[in-house]
């Protein structure tokens, strides 16, 4: 079985308007949390079978834009997996505030970046 899509992210870097705009077009409901630096939850109102996702700050050059999690057991793994096929790493494991897990972030062979959360 493969490895789902567990979730997408907006990076903008005015994350409020994007907060907004996304909201406004989608009616999606976004939570931003102060703690978080006003990065948003995103619930699409598609249930428990749809995905969910985030909208928040750019925090680096070359950040911004869109980009897909893929659920995965071992983050270490699945990045080293992603060097070997061509692939470059961007972030390395990190750990999420709360009961959120961790994520790395890996770019594929063209240069698109790919999130992977475990």
């Amino acid at each position: 079985m493969g490895q789902p899509v567990a979730m997408f992210e907006v990076v903008s870097k005015d994350h409020e308007r994007a907060q907004k705009f996304y909201a406004e077009l989608f009616d999606w409901a976004v939570q931003p949390d102060p703690s978080m630096g006003g990065y948003g939850l995103v619930d699409t109102g598609a249930g428990a079978s749809g995905i969910g996702g985030g909208i928040g700050p750019s925090m680096g050059e070359g950040d911004t834009g869109v980009k897909v999690y893929v659920r995965v057991d071992d983050l270490a793994r699945y990045l080293d997996r992603a060097v070997e096929l061509g692939g470059t790493r961007l972030v390395e494991p990190t750990v999420l505030p709360g009961d959120y897990g961790s994520f790395a972030v890996f770019a594929d062979p063209d240069g698109n970046p790919v999130g992977l959360w475990a």
